[in-house]
């Protein structure tokens, strides 16, 4: 799921007018000292590493943050032995199909045409020799983060309004502007600014609030039967439609109304309505179904709203497309912050199952990214398709540490 991306004054009174801007994550700390950053592999997103110059020497300073990632060996990766790197072959593969184009990445994914990736053997000393394991950090210098869960949701839906459907899903509204900031001043990479015309001023664009009090008329997508399912898809990002006349599509991520994301459970727990212990999906589920009044007030909490567009799903088998353009693999695929881990790179996760205390240690690939998934140390595991991905989803709300694995060649 895509993260939510003319003079230079003019520029930067739109970008304070509209709220529809996006803006990349704050670089982190700079350093007290000079200190030797490891050079990225050419990403598909931004990334940001700590700039060279020495600040002046300054008594009772506090500690430098550490290096943003830090070299170490497969030795140090806990569970890297015991994970069957197979598993994470096929995702692998494709994450080199979305990155044949970076010249870091073309002997790496060359070499990975040859091996067998039946042969265990041959997989593990194939990462083992092309990679380094770097240990990604926060600027504070901190080690582990938030590690959640997401899925590929199933609604029930026609092409009509009519019956039991009665909630839009809208495709990308016809009155849309979006602004590449970047296009006109480098200074401004990444920013994009969303809103409309009034006239011949730009504005922002509709909130999730006043769009539910004034409808897109005519750029409705589909019509499906439940409103909370309709929500938790627009927080996936993607999903499956089951249609009344027996078709089933895909409904895949096309664009965002340029309001920032919001947490709804979040507000549930800073309202006191939930714990923190009951703010997961299942949670936020069985509070909307108590409180059927205030749905649309806890929904408006996000002002966020996604537009879709339509999709065959010639292979059920395969997930949906993640921000690198390439299918995600349920249990090796997860969405990253591009500011800080290059979109595409193998990644070893160690956190921790869903709701429970054990230990889940393996090899993903960071081949999606999110509107709430911002920080270094922060990933969000792609669970799949079906009832179970969305249970195990719901539930993930786990402390975890990231490795990113970046060519050696690139170091």
């Amino acid at each position: 799921m895509p993260s939510i991306r003319r003079s230079v004054t003019a520029s930067l009174a739109l970008v304070a007018l509209l709220s529809a801007c996006s803006t990349t994550p704050p670089q982190p700390q700079q350093p007290s000292k000079p200190a030797e950053p490891v050079r990225m592999p050419a990403p598909v997103g931004p990334v940001y590493v700590p700039e060279q110059p020495a600040a002046p020497p300054q008594p009772a300073q506090p500690p430098a943050p550490a290096p943003l990632m830090t070299p170490t060996t497969f030795g140090a990766l806990p569970g890297w032995a015991q994970d069957d790197l197979r598993q994470a072959w096929p995702a692998l593969l494709q994450s080199c199909r979305g990155l044949a184009g970076k010249p870091d990445w073309k002997a790496v994914c060359a070499a990975a045409r040859t091996v067998d990736g039946t042969d265990s053997a041959a997989v593990r000393g194939f990462f083992e020799s092309r990679f380094v394991p770097n240990l990604v950090r926060a600027a504070d210098g901190a080690d582990t983060g938030l590690i959640t869960g997401y899925y590929e949701a199933m609604l029930y839906g026609a092409r009509k309004r009519g019956g039991a459907y009665q909630t839009p899903l809208y495709r990308v509204p016809s009155d849309l502007l979006t602004v590449d900031l970047g296009s006109v001043y480098p200074q401004l990479k990444g920013m994009r600014l969303r809103g409309r015309l009034s006239g011949k001023t730009v504005v922002p664009y509709s909130t999730r609030a006043e769009i539910a009090r004034a409808p897109l008329k005519d750029q409705e997508l589909l019509w499906v039967n439940d409103p909370v399912e309709a929500f938790f898809l627009e927080v996936q990002g993607s999903g499956r439609v089951q249609l009344d006349t027996g078709e089933t599509v895909r409904v895949a991520y096309a664009d965002q109304n340029g309001h920032p994301y919001k947490a709804i459970g979040r507000w549930l727990v800073e309202q006191g309505e939930l714990t923190t212990e009951q703010a997961t999906a299942q949670g936020i589920r069985a509070w909307i179904a108590a409180n059927p009044t205030r749905r649309q007030e806890l929904f408006n909490v996000n002002p966020s709203t996604i537009f879709f567009r339509e999709e065959t799903l010639p292979d059920p088998s395969l997930g949906p497309k993640g921000a690198l353009g390439v299918p995600l693999t349920p249990g090796r695929s997860v969405a990253i912050d591009p500011a800080f881990i290059p979109l595409g790179a193998p990644l070893y996760l160690a956190t921790t199952e869903a709701g429970s205390e054990v230990p889940m240690q393996r090899l993903m690939m960071a081949q999606d990214t999110g509107g709430a998934i911002r920080g270094a140390v922060r990933a969000d595991f792609f669970y799949g398709f079906g009832p179970d991905a969305m249970d195990r989803a719901g539930k993930m709300r786990q402390r975890g540490t990231v490795w990113v694995l970046l060519p050696r060649q690139a170091l």
